[in-house]
């Protein structure tokens, strides 16, 4: 895994017209983890593309009815069977953390990555998706180095209005299989 121009090399990409320009100076130094399923609760499908690039049809399904017109983009995504789509490169603010703080500092948008997880709160995440998104924090560690320090689930960040990616996730595995890796790198 590679990054050419804030885009992976190799993974499907989906663009999103849903991000913008981060602030002036400002380098993702934060990592957020999610989760999604469209409709709630079901993998698979093209729904999450349609969501994030603003082209969900609210007739396809009662839950799309209030969420179509949304305007939110992560800047990738990784599937239970661990394929990676990426639909805005790391460089650029993808709009996923919404009203949000971090150790007291607000928009969190404007210095993070947001990455989802197909997945709901409750279910167990794949092999798949641990090895890849272990893999992915590894590779964007060493473009922007203090992520190592700071990754975080969106329920920490947005406590209130978020839950994900819920009790389910295994940080203590997460970060266990980041450090594993990043030490190989190292030897």
């Amino acid at each position: 895994m590679r990054l050419l121009d804030g885009w992976l090399v190799g993974v499907k990409h989906v663009p999103s017209p849903h991000f913008d320009c981060r602030p002036e100076d400002e380098n993702p130094s934060l990592l957020v983890v999610h989760n999604i399923s469209l409709p709630p609760g079901e993998f698979g499908g093209p729904w999450i593309d349609a969501l994030f690039t603003g082209k969900l049809d609210p007739d396809a399904h009662p839950y799309f009815a209030d969420i179509a017109r949304l305007r939110v983009s992560a800047h990738c995504l990784i599937r239970r069977d661990g394929e990676i789509v990426q639909y805005v490169p790391f460089d650029k603010r993808a709009w996923h953390a919404g009203v949000s703080v971090y150790q007291g500092r607000e928009r969190c948008n404007d210095f993070s990555i947001g990455i989802e997880l197909e997945g709901t709160d409750t279910l167990p995440y794949t092999d798949e998706q641990y090895q890849q998104l272990s893999s992915l924090t590894c590779l964007l560690i060493k473009q922007y180095p203090s992520i190592a320090d700071n990754m975080t689930g969106h329920c920490d960040i947005a406590p209130v209005r978020k839950t994900d990616p819920g009790p389910s996730f295994d940080w203590g595995r997460f970060r266990l299989s980041v450090e594993s890796m990043s030490n190989k790198e190292m030897t």
